[in-house]
């Protein structure tokens, strides 16, 4: 992308203050992994928002999982939780209506889909997280959901932003111009 997507200018807000807002609604606390540059981009992150710091970004995604969910566990909020919310920052526009729906699962796993394409954010149940916890860094996110993968809980949903992925400036553009024509 260039510049740091968390802060990129999105809605009334950023793509994390966005995020934050909506998934604050469902959960507490919002926790934000910052990974490249984390010391100074966490510093940055809006009210609402516990920020840590994946000094291990580069060996991949599971090593931010693993670090946001350990910032709940040391806070206590890991043994009180039904559900884990994660998402990616690259999902800015997923509707609340879709968390409500992923919240209502019980499933060990809940996992939004959008014409068919799995999507973000996902619910897990609190064992599934200490599954994540559990794996070494140099797995993947996917090995823990593949041995779940019975128990999976796809929901369709009509929310486009479910599928987003924004990874270069021509997505991002494209994804403002979606926003325009929903206003």
């Amino acid at each position: 992308m260039g510049r740091p997507k968390a802060f990129l200018p999105f809605r009334h807000g950023t793509f994390l203050s966005i995020l934050a807002e909506t998934l604050g609604e469902f959960c507490a606390p919002v926790v934000a992994v910052f990974g490249y540059q984390g010391e100074a981009l966490s510093a940055q992150a809006p009210a609402g928002v516990n920020p840590v710091v994946n000094p291990d970004f580069e060996a991949g995604m599971l090593t931010s999982l693993q670090t946001g969910l350990r910032a709940l566990d040391l806070a206590g909020d890991l043994a009180d939780a039904r559900q884990i919310l994660f998402t990616l920052v690259d999902h800015p526009a997923v509707a609340r209506a879709t968390l409500a729906a992923l919240t209502l699962s019980d499933a060990p796993i809940a996992i939004p889909r959008f014409n068919g394409r799995r999507g973000h954010p996902v619910a897990i149940r609190a064992e599934i997280a200490r599954e994540f916890l559990s794996e070494p860094v140099t797995a993947k996110v996917r090995n823990v959901v593949d041995r779940h993968a019975a128990e999976i809980d796809y929901i369709e949903l009509p929310d486009p932003g479910i599928t987003d992925d924004i990874d270069d400036p021509e997505l991002y553009q494209s994804l403002l111009r979606r926003e325009a024509a929903r206003i």
